[in-house]
């Protein structure tokens, strides 16, 4: 469409309202304001409109205060107390220093629609340019209660340090990259994230979820907030609940019943394996004999290891590597004296060990040598003595609550 045509006939344009739902009530939190264009048959997304770079931005501007208006009026006339969320691209806010925007949410907050309710989305892409100019526009916005959300956040990691400078309240996480990336990758990508939102205090939402294995993703990864057609999609009015294409609360039941099924298969798992250990115990001669007891171990953990030692509390390696290699068991002796105190967590699980006497399981990572993801039990041989049990990725594999 013309983009005159468009601006000529504002009274065409019409807002449609895509839910957003909480992971915590199970219920609709919010909207995400999106334009259509009515032709008098269909109505018609006003997306090539937006993100149409020779469109001037003043006309952008002019739409999108149209669309707001009447989405704001529409809400203070339901009564209902949800959020409003609305897009914004950097160039669009900073034409007339943003004041037009602050002017309507102003006029609306007289009328009783609190400056809380709002959420402006700005996109990670917008960070590239002026990014000074248009974080302390968003702070200035910030001062007046209003939410600021970033937008496909991870689509760009060398914005991890504006983000975190920004600090928005919410962090917008398309979940089309589940699809489109490699699953390892992401999953770094997703820690990185969820990392970031815990030291910056903000809330992770999903998007563009279109099926069970991206709202489970969602759910597992802590996503507080849910948005796509799995849900609801946009329609010209403020859908409540019931609404929903899906019953929110009996998908996450289902599952907290799979995931708690997995924590118990994973936790008789590391009850088996300290079993194993402990009944090996008293044979225990101490530390001029580790490699002798090891001995005796690596044909209990035949199945799941291919690599063991003994540290003791300072970190440093006591016994040799006993490691497994096309079915045999080798020593190798120079691996004594190595000191791993400097891992992360290293000396925090020793002192848990020692203060607990239980074993613990690490999460997966990737293997410096095998470049394999592995998992490491240790146990607790004695106060001062610890057995570390490298998990081999094939077993793992097998186990899918080792998986996860």
């Amino acid at each position: 469409m013309d983009p005159l045509d468009i601006i000529d006939n504002l009274h065409n344009i019409k807002p449609v309202y895509q839910p957003i739902v909480s992971a915590i009530k199970h219920d609709v939190i919010g909207y995400e304001v999106l334009g259509r264009y009515d032709n008098g048959n269909d109505l018609v997304s006003l997306g090539t409109f937006f993100h149409d770079e020779e469109v001037p931005d003043e006309f952008k501007v002019e739409v999108d205060q149209h669309l707001l208006k009447i989405a704001m009026k529409e809400m203070l006339g339901s009564e209902k107390e949800e959020y409003l969320f609305i897009n914004r691209n950097a160039k669009q806010l900073m034409v007339n220093d943003g004041e037009d925007l602050l002017e309507t949410l102003l006029l609306f907050e007289q009328k009783g629609f609190s400056m809380n309710r709002v959420v402006i989305e700005v996109t990670e892409h917008d960070f590239d340019e002026e990014f000074e100019v248009l974080s302390h526009l968003l702070q200035y916005y910030k001062t007046f209660g209003i939410q600021i959300a970033v937008d496909h956040v991870g689509a760009k990691s060398s914005n991890i340090d504006r983000i975190r400078q920004l600090e928005p309240h919410i962090l917008k996480i398309d979940t089309t990259i589940i699809r489109n990336q490699n699953a390892e990758g992401f999953q770094d990508v997703m820690y990185s994230l969820s990392m970031l939102a815990r030291r910056i205090g903000a809330a992770l939402l999903f998007e563009n979820i279109e099926d069970d294995f991206q709202l489970h993703f969602a759910w597992k990864h802590g996503g507080r907030f849910y948005q796509g057609y799995f849900l609801a999609k946009p329609v010209d009015h403020l859908v409540s609940k019931e609404a929903l294409t899906l019953n929110l609360s009996k998908k996450i039941a289902a599952y907290v019943f799979r995931e708690k099924s997995l924590v118990q298969q994973r936790l008789h798992l590391i009850l088996l394996w300290e079993r194993k250990v402990r009944e090996l115990q008293p044979k225990w001669g101490g530390p001029k004999k580790v490699d002798g007891f090891i001995d005796l171990v690596k044909d209990r953990f035949d199945e799941e290891s291919f690599r063991m030692f003994i540290c003791n509390s300072d970190g440093q390696q006591v016994s040799s590597n006993f490691r497994k290699r096309l079915d045999v068991w080798e020593v190798e002796s120079d691996q004594k004296g190595s000191n791993w105190a400097f891992r992360p967590y290293f000396l925090e699980n020793v002192m848990q060990m020692k203060t607990t006497g239980k074993g613990i399981l690490s999460d997966n990572y990737s293997d410096i040598e095998t470049k394999e993801m592995i998992r490491t039990f240790s146990v607790p041989l004695t106060d001062e003595y610890f057995l570390f049990i490298d998990i081999r990725y094939s077993f793992i594999y097998d186990h899918e609550c080792l998986l996860v």
